[in-house]
């Protein structure tokens, strides 16, 4: 994490943040070691009901029971090790890191192949990109999982990394602001510099999925993003970066109706904006570059060739925003 990064992410959560505990699990990029003991096949199994079992989260000798159930969508039915969510709901957890904390999404390594785990490991590089841009953004925290499955008695653990995903309210306390909840959004109800910043960003890491139109299957906006209010502004926090050209899983495929080949090739997908907002926000990007190419190297677990693999994708941008009329023309006309 850059200095002034970090110290934004202090500032920012020691005056909107409830408890030090609970600020602090997002405040470091530091892996966490962790322990989580539970029926693992029966809450992988469950994907119809998905209802929660109890587990027990262990850190630095401190257990905390938690209830973990099976969430997600299409990482559900192509990961033989799919996503999680953990509910701290219980007092137990006060007095530790996860105090204060409620829901929290647990992104897994998919599958056993060390190329899932890299994955996972290239996602969180996607989360740490938006974070050098804004603050304004939804962090993640690196852990170290070792799983044990109760289901299978004698059977051995298995340690991989994963990471846990900050909520939209924690944001919004963060930021001083709350949740936003709507159905239909209008670009003109967003902050404009923000969104913007946004869309640059989801052309850095060729990632074209996500919208601000509603899923059909979600009953509020937006697809792979959340809203948040901050005093009379709206911003949308994007998240769920797994279909991106920077991580390129292997069952990433770009949207049929956009004639791509490859999750890899960037395509525009921002909405049409003020031109001098587009300007500025790709001038901003451009200006971090240092700090956006230094990122690799602070994943922890990226072999030396994925490190060069990201580098050369996200140089490839920087060559591309080196002819800023040129790229700026492409956005407008691709713009939605």
């Amino acid at each position: 994490m850059t200095p002034n990064r970090f110290l934004l992410a202090v500032l920012a959560g020691l005056a909107a943040c409830n408890t030090c505990q609970a600020a602090g699990l997002f405040d470091s990029d530091a892996v966490l070691e962790v322990a989580l003991k539970g029926p693992l096949t029966a809450v992988i199994r469950d994907d119809e009901h998905r209802g929660e079992r109890s587990f027990s989260l262990e850190l630095d000798g401190v257990t905390v029971p938690v209830a973990v159930r099976l969430r997600g969508k299409s990482r559900v039915e192509f990961c033989s090790f799919p996503p999680l969510r953990l509910n701290f709901a219980s007092e137990e957890a006060r007095d530790t890191i996860f105090d204060g904390q409620d829901k929290l999404k647990l992104v897994t390594h998919c599958k056993g192949p060390d190329e899932y785990e890299q994955n996972l490991l290239e996602e969180v590089l996607a989360y740490r990109l938006v974070n050098t841009l804004t603050d304004i953004s939804i962090r993640t925290r690196l852990l170290r999982v070792t799983y044990v499955n109760t289901d299978k008695p004698g059977a051995a653990p298995i340690t991989r990394f994963g990471f846990l995903i900050e909520t939209e309210k924690a944001v919004a306390d963060r930021l001083g602001g709350s949740p936003l909840q709507i159905r239909n959004l209008s670009r003109k109800m967003l902050d404009v510099e923000h969104s913007a910043l946004v869309f640059v960003f989801h052309y850095l890491i060729g990632n074209t999925d996500w919208s601000l139109v509603r899923n059909f299957e979600d009953d509020y906006c937006c697809h792979n993003s959340k809203l948040v209010r901050v005093g009379e502004r709206n911003y949308f926090l994007p998240y769920d970066f797994d279909m991106s050209g920077l991580v390129n899983a292997r069952y990433a495929e770009p949207q049929p109706e956009l004639r791509l080949r490859s999750v890899r090739t960037r395509r525009y997908r921002g909405y049409c904006t003020e031109p001098a907002a587009v300007r500025k926000a790709l001038r901003r990007v451009v200006s971090l570059r240092d700090e956006i190419i230094g990122e690799i190297a602070e994943i922890p677990g990226l072999t030396p060739s994925n490190r060069q693999r990201q580098q050369r994708y996200l140089e490839k941008f920087f060559t591309l925003a080196a002819k800023e009329d040129k790229l700026l023309k492409e956005f407008e006309r691709r713009c939605l």
